[in-house]
């Protein structure tokens, strides 16, 4: 055992050594932003709303971030006599940091105005950044189906893959993470979450324009 504890210290094994000691668990994740490192499996089709934040959920809690009540950053249409979500009103109200601890946004405004999402704070729940140009593969179309205010966008016949459901026909707003695209000045300040729309929903479609199929996810508490 004395041979191993100068190991143990330079691994952080004496963060460990202390919890187990004491009955305490590591400190949990500060995290309260990602975007997700992989889609569901299904391109757009992401069990719909709920469907998508129970992924944001699931990857949250693997990285030691689980006790936070997570949300996707995604609007939908309303159905069934329902109102339409809009992404904006389902997160929280910030402030939120990456997995590095980088404050991207202090609260709702500040998110959709000059925030600090880009190529440096696009990390995914694990600290890694997202892949994005000249990355082989580009990734940094995130699925939003909304407009620059974070409102649902309406521009189409369908910008949520059908509510997020649909992971073949649709079509679906996508926002880039590093803060280029095909908008118009100030390009900084809306193309992370509206840039253009999507060929089709399936993983094909998606990958087609420079993306992955992933999503923002936020803690709303």
């Amino acid at each position: 055992m004395r041979r191993a504890l100068p190991w143990l210290i330079a691994a952080g094994g004496a963060a460990v050594l202390t919890a187990c000691a004491t009955g305490s668990s590591p400190p949990a994740n500060p995290m309260s932003y990602f975007i997700t490192s992989a889609n569901p499996g299904k391109g757009g089709d992401l069990g719909g709303l709920a469907g998508a934040d129970q992924h944001c959920q699931k990857l949250a809690t693997a990285a030691g971030a689980g006790g936070k009540t997570w949300r996707a950053y995604l609007s939908a249409p309303g159905t069934g006599g329902s109102p339409a979500v809009n992404a904006r009103d389902r997160i929280g109200k910030g402030p939120w940091t990456n997995a590095r601890g980088v404050v991207v946004a202090r609260n709702v405004d500040e998110l959709h105005g000059n925030n600090n999402i880009n190529r440096e704070t696009a990390l995914d729940e694990k600290g890694v950044r997202i892949r994005m140009r000249p990355d082989t593969p580009n990734q940094h179309d995130i699925l939003t189906g909304s407009n620059a205010d974070g409102t649902l966008s309406t521009q189409a016949a369908d910008t949520t893959c059908r509510g997020w459901t649909s992971g073949t026909e649709g079509s679906a707003i996508v926002g880039h993470v590093d803060r280029t695209g095909t908008n118009p000045d100030p390009v900084r300040n809306v193309s992370w979450n509206s840039s253009h729309g999507t060929p089709g929903c399936s993983p094909e479609a998606l990958a087609r324009v420079g993306g992955g199929g992933l999503f923002y996810c936020f803690a709303a508490n």
